[in-house]
């Protein structure tokens, strides 16, 4: 045996050990934003295990539910038990977190165990008072009896170890928006899929309400995603970078293995799906059409379209280029859901050098009024998006 080889596969920097490190950096920290994060984690571990199994397991297909905003029908939901950390089972005062989802699509199996694997493991942390999902219709305000309460002690001593007992006072909860799996259509065909989320303080934890939901994206303090495709990589951000992280299966850890992302300023790739262009608005068509055929000389960019926005912007994060989606005659606001799909990759690509725009503000200074509002995005490598910035501010001079 290679010793020192296999003692090289100790020093490796662990999602949890880059968050303590981080946490380090905040000397009033507590531990709380911490053990939010590890809780999330473990959700992706969970999803990710579930991804690679599905055929064998008959996980995928559909569930057998539509979608309330589809069906234009009222759904009569039951109670959904979760664990209070540590304790007996107790139920939830709201609808079942697996009964409906408010995409327009019939929901999948991994969909519906996704977001229960994810609802669950974000209220056992303790630390969250309310939760928003695509799942949803409505957010989940967690029962308070299950707010600010401890972790189990196994749980946390395997976590963090018993010198981090000290950290464990509680002063703030807070508020985490997720897509427990996007990009469900390419389930059943293998295509990549993933999780996405946004994270953002409630400083009052008795008193929540809608409002405080509802913030802008300039409030997101943590956001990110989890892929699962080839290998699961989760890439999260907490206001100071973006760091990507790639599953160990051996180890069964998300190992640092893309440190620092900085997208390129210029990019040679344009993600976005061709099939709607009959109804995309003048800049949109425009910029696409510079991207074909270039007046400047230079080469055409290539297209490279998943339909899976993990994916795409997975891809986009780390080449350069521009995902756009935009609004068209058919979606005039968009498609994709500000709180868990628009913030979330907005705030990564912002912290990764790049830009986010709806093709009239900063994406992120959005200010949502409905828990699945939607909104069209262009977001990507900085160059890229001053240039459909710029058609659009030509657009509004002339009209």
């Amino acid at each position: 045996m290679d010793h020192a080889a296999e003692a090289q596969r100790t020093d490796l920097m662990t999602i949890t050990r880059h968050v303590l490190n981080e946490q380090g950096r905040h000397p009033g920290s507590r531990g709380d934003f911490t053990i939010l994060l590890s809780h999330i984690v473990l959700g992706c571990k969970f999803v990710a295990s579930a991804v690679s199994k599905a055929g064998l397991a008959k996980l995928i297909g559909l569930a057998g539910e539509t979608n309330v905003q589809a069906s234009k029908q009222t759904n009569t939901f039951t109670n959904h038990k979760l664990h209070a950390p540590g304790g007996p089972m107790r139920p939830c005062p709201h609808h079942d977190p697996c009964s409906s989802s408010v995409t327009g699509e019939e929901q999948k199996k991994l969909d519906v165990l996704s977001n229960e694997v994810f609802v669950k493991a974000l209220v056992s942390s303790g630390r969250t008072c309310v939760l928003v999902s695509e799942e949803n219709e409505e957010a989940i305000f967690v029962d308070p009896a299950l707010r600010g309460k401890s972790v189990n002690p196994v749980t946390l001593a395997v976590l963090f170890f018993s010198c981090l007992l000290l950290l464990l006072l509680f002063d703030y909860l807070y508020c985490v928006c997720f897509d427990p799996l996007d990009g469900s259509s390419n389930i059943d065909c293998g295509v990549s899929i993933g999780t996405i989320f946004g994270i953002y303080m409630i400083k009052d934890k008795d008193n929540v309400t809608l409002e405080d939901v509802l913030q802008p994206g300039t409030d997101t303090i943590a956001a990110g995603y989890c892929m699962y495709g080839s290998s699961c990589t989760l890439v999260l951000s907490t206001g100071n970078g973006v760091n990507g992280f790639t599953l160990d299966p051996s180890l069964g850890e998300f190992i640092l293995t893309h440190p620092n992302i900085k997208i390129p300023k210029k990019g040679k790739i344009y993600s976005v799906n061709e099939g709607n262009a009959k109804n995309w608005d003048g800049p949109t068509a425009k910029f696409v059409e510079k991207c074909k055929y270039p007046q400047d000389g230079s080469p055409p960019r290539s297209l490279r379209y998943i339909g899976s926005m993990v994916a795409d912007v997975h891809r986009t994060l780390l080449y350069g280029g521009i995902f756009l989606y935009p609004a068209d005659h058919k979606s005039p606001n968009g498609k994709l859901r500000v709180l868990y799909e628009v913030f979330p990759m907005s705030f990564l690509m912002e912290q990764a050098g790049g830009q986010a725009f709806t093709g009239k503000q900063r994406a992120l200074e959005l200010a949502p009024t409905k828990l699945h509002d939607r909104s069209p995005v262009f977001l990507g490598s900085y160059d890229d998006v001053e240039e459909i910035k710029a058609l659009y501010a030509s657009e509004s001079s002339t009209a």
